[in-house]
C-alpha cells in the first residue's frame, strides 16, 4: 500500500508507485485530502494519471475500503511523503481518514509501515510521535539524500531515497546501498 499526505514531496510516493510497477508488485494507492492538494501544486501530474499509477486506488473517505481490514494481506504500507499531522494520527491511534486507518490497521497486524516524513527542523512533539511510531513497530525513514551514490541529478537523489525506503519491505527495487567494492582509495 502507498499513502501519500499532503507535505511536500509527492514525488516520492510517485515514484514508489512507478518502481513498484515496473517490478510487477501489485499497489493499492491512498491519498489523502491534503496529499491531493500538494499533488496539484508541485506537478503537472493529474489526479487521474496518479490513480491511474496504482493497481487500485481507494478515496480517502472510504473507511469501508478492503485496505481497512486487517483480513486484508499486504505487504506492509509506505506513507511516502508523511506530514507531522499524519504522523501523529498514526502514532496515537487516531484514524480520521483511510489513509491513517490503513497505517494504523498495518501496525496491529505487524506489517512493515515505513513513514518518509517530510518536516524539519522537529519539534520536541514530532521526535515524541516518532518514537511513539518506533515503539509499536513502525519505522521513521525520512527521505534524506544518500551522496555515496554519486547522484547527477533530483530524479536520482528522489529515486535513491524511495529505494532505499522500499529495501524496508525487501524489494531490492533500485541501487540504494552503499557499494564498497566502487571506492577506491585516493588518500594515497
Amino acid at each position: 500500500m502507498i499513502g501519500i499526505s499532503g507535505a511536500t514531496g509527492v514525488v516520492y510516493g510517485v515514484r514508489a508507485l512507478e518502481l513498484l510497477r515496473d517490478a510487477g508488485v501489485p499497489t493499492h494507492l491512498v491519498v489523502s485530502r491534503a496529499g491531493g492538494m500538494t499533488r496539484a501544486h508541485e506537478s503537472e501530474l493529474s489526479a487521474q494519471r496518479l490513480r491511474d499509477l496504482a493497481d487500485v486506488y481507494h478515496p480517502s473517505g472510504d473507511l469501508g475500503a478492503s485496505i481497512a481490514s486487517g483480513s486484508f494481506r499486504t505487504l506492509g504500507m509506505l506513507v511516502a511523503p508523511c506530514t507531522v499531522n499524519t504522523l501523529a494520527e498514526i502514532a496515537n491511534g487516531i484514524s480520521s481518514n483511510l489513509l491513517t486507518r490503513a497505517a494504523d490497521v498495518t501496525l496491529k497486524e505487524r506489517r512493515p509501515l515505513v513513514l518518509m516524513v517530510r518536516e524539519t527542523p522537529l519539534t520536541a512533539i514530532h521526535l515524541r510521535n516518532m518514537q511513539h511510531v518506533t515503539e509499536a513497530g513502525g519505522i521513521i525513514a525520512p527521505p534524506v539524500p544518500a551522496f555515496y551514490t554519486a547522484p547527477s541529478s533530483l530524479d536520482d537523489v528522489v529515486t535513491q531515497s524511495v529505494a532505499r525506503a522500499l529495501d524496508l519491505f525487501g524489494l531490492d527495487l533500485a541501487p540504494s546501498r552503499w557499494r564498497a567494492e566502487e571506492i577506491v582509495d585516493v588518500a594515497e
